[in-house]
């Protein structure tokens, strides 16, 4: 109902607010809505995501893959969101790294977890790969924060809170360029052609084998997560209603 509405719930709309410039240039170009009608309000992070310490990161790990580093994907698990690829992505690196690097998929699982859970059955590193059901909220904070890094191959997710929260935690990450990732985390993260699993490989190795690029991502991170604040979404949206009611 609330798709086949969206035409007439925005014509009559005195404000249209969406939570990224992908969003905003989807409704643009799909339902022929100018820019200037569209407002961007990003969303904040709340100021209890901060960093952990090894301790706690020690109690993760050896929870949920046996003391070892990992890789993480945080957000709805089914294979829509270009889990396939990160699977590939994953075998090969583990095909060129002697390493036991893991890689835990955490999140909400969906109807369509169904069919990404049976490519998983037959996938060559299975007992190198942990999911994680329906965390809760903080819990997926500590899994985030504890991860070595965040991996999101997603095409098509409108604003993704998990990856600013990695940042806030201190986690670099990698994900896909001209999504709304890539506008989330600037300069601060490693951008790939998401539908190259050869591509998402090779920054996955980059990451592992360069200390001091890992480290780099985590102080660009930690700033621009800072801006990222609800005071200023507050200032955003007070806006954009100011403007409707003009």
């Amino acid at each position: 109902m609330y798709k086949k509405n969206t035409s007439k719930y925005l014509d009559k709309a005195k404000s249209i607010v969406v939570i990224s410039a992908f969003v905003k240039k989807a409704i643009s170009t799909h339902y022929k809505k100018a820019a200037s009608e569209i407002d961007i309000v990003f969303s904040g992070v709340n100021e209890i995501v901060q960093p952990i310490g090894n301790e706690e990161k020690d109690v993760i790990k050896n929870k949920y893959t046996d003391g070892k580093e990992f890789f993480l994907y945080a957000g709805k698990i089914h294979q829509a969101n270009n889990l396939i690829n990160l699977l590939k992505a994953f075998s090969v690196f583990k095909k060129r790294q002697q390493t036991s690097m893991k890689l835990v998929f955490a999140g909400k699982v969906t109807g369509r977890y169904k069919v990404f859970k049976e490519n998983l059955e037959s996938y060559k590193y299975r007992n190198d790969v942990v999911i994680i059901e329906n965390a809760k909220e903080n819990e997926l904070i500590k899994i985030i924060g504890t991860a070595y890094g965040i991996v999101n191959p997603s095409l098509y997710e409108g604003f993704v809170l998990s990856v600013l929260q990695a940042m806030q935690c201190n986690v670099p990450v990698i994900t896909a360029a001209g999504t709304s990732m890539q506008e989330i985390t600037k300069e601060a993260g490693l951008y790939i052609d998401a539908n190259s699993f050869t591509a998402i490989a090779d920054k996955m190795m980059l990451l592992y084998k360069d200390e001091n690029l890992r480290n780099e991502l985590v102080q660009k991170g930690k700033a621009v997560a800072a801006e990222y604040n609800w005071k200023r979404t507050a200032e955003l949206l007070w806006q954009s209603i100011c403007k409707a009611i003009r």
